[in-house]
């Protein structure tokens, strides 16, 4: 069975301001490996069972989507356009409605672009077990946990279906530390990674019975699309009346035909510094650096100097990020707050423009 691999390549990483901005997020840039994520996450789903991809994303990443993919010799055979964000209910049915005019024999598979999975084999594996499964049942893959994250949602697993794939019980927020030891201690509770595979008729079969204005409202955006070439720009007018709700909400948490497919894939949800710093290459001193960097008696650093030479000197577990867009300091501690810098700096841009406007 055929897998069409649609990339979600939404968000603009506030986390990891100034490396990511609005104007080239996070999925376009080279973080852990040679290539950029939305790179990896095709090169990954590439190969005799796998169309060539699709991806989803703003406007405004029409271009470095294209041209990232195209350097990969990994030319998308649609570009959809969203003209503003609607959350992931909207992006799935926009992926079984062009997965069932391309293929609808052919699975799914829904994955967001700025995903590192550091074992691709066992990631592949988990699809060809999860694939029969799918077939009738949304399939979402949860992640072995490997520490009692409190970042992440989870997924407790029900009956066994098939070989590693299960019934899912129910769905769980971010827990307190506390209670995310007690998920990891059970072994019956996986990370929630947002990855799911079906067959376009089953999801909008599920969309029509627990959200029918998502449908509706997308389809009319999907028939009255702009065509060009492969690039597929939803029709505005129909698209703002589309709800906006996450998938996990609109169907499974709702549905009797969600399964689950728990894997260990060495998968990171790279959502801000402190995770860069965890994950990247390191001195015998425990520092990552990139870039033109000096680092003088400093330990557990991470430094990214794209510009002028960065220095640290006689400083421990900190984090120096300089890019054209803007210069944070932080000790890596802090990094979620990254965040609110983001968010300062945009009003600041905003502010400037108006004054120039």
């Amino acid at each position: 069975m055929k897998i069409l691999p649609v990339i979600m390549s939404g968000g603009s990483g506030t986390r990891l301001w100034p490396l990511s901005t609005p104007e080239q997020p996070k999925q376009f840039h080279a973080l852990a490996t040679q290539h950029t994520m939305i790179q990896e996450t095709a090169l990954r789903l590439s190969g005799d069972e796998f169309l060539k991809p699709i991806v989803i994303c703003g406007r405004s990443h029409e271009v470095l989507a294209k041209a990232q993919l195209e350097a990969i010799d990994l030319t998308p055979q649609a570009v959809v356009l969203e003209p503003f964000a609607r959350n992931t209910a909207a992006v799935a049915a926009v992926a079984a409605l062009i997965g069932q005019k391309i293929d609808p024999d052919a699975l799914v598979l829904l994955v967001p672009a700025d995903h590192m999975i550091s074992k691709p084999d066992v990631f592949r594996e988990a699809l060809r077990r999860a694939a029969p499964v799918a077939a009738d049942r949304i399939v979402t893959f949860g992640i072995t946990p490997t520490a009692p994250e409190t970042g992440f949602g989870y997924i407790q697993r029900g009956e066994q279906l098939a070989e590693g794939v299960y019934g899912i019980r129910r769905f769980l927020e971010k827990p307190n530390f506390e209670t995310a030891q007690s998920y990891v201690a059970d072994g019956g509770y996986d990370w929630n990674a947002g990855i799911f595979l079906f067959s376009p008729e089953v999801m909008l079969q599920e969309l029509a019975a627990h959200e029918p204005e998502v449908l509706t409202t997308t389809r009319e955006a999907f028939e009255k699309a702009d065509i060009q070439g492969v690039t597929h720009t939803l029709d505005p007018e129909s698209f703002i009346l589309c709800p906006s709700i996450s998938i996990d909400y609109a169907v499974m948490e709702r549905t009797s035909r969600a399964a689950t497919a728990p894997c260990d894939i060495g998968w990171a949800d790279v959502g801000g510094f402190s995770e860069l710093w965890r994950l990247g290459a390191k001195d015998d001193v425990g520092n990552h650096a990139q870039g033109n960097t000096i680092l003088i008696d400093a330990h557990n650093c991470l430094i990214r100097a794209d510009g002028p030479p960065v220095a640290i000197i006689g400083l421990d577990d900190i984090m120096v990020v300089s890019t054209p867009s803007g210069i944070v300091v932080a000790p890596i501690s802090r990094a979620q707050d990254v965040k609110l810098a983001a968010e300062a700096a945009k009003k600041l841009r905003e502010i400037r423009d108006a004054e120039s406007a």
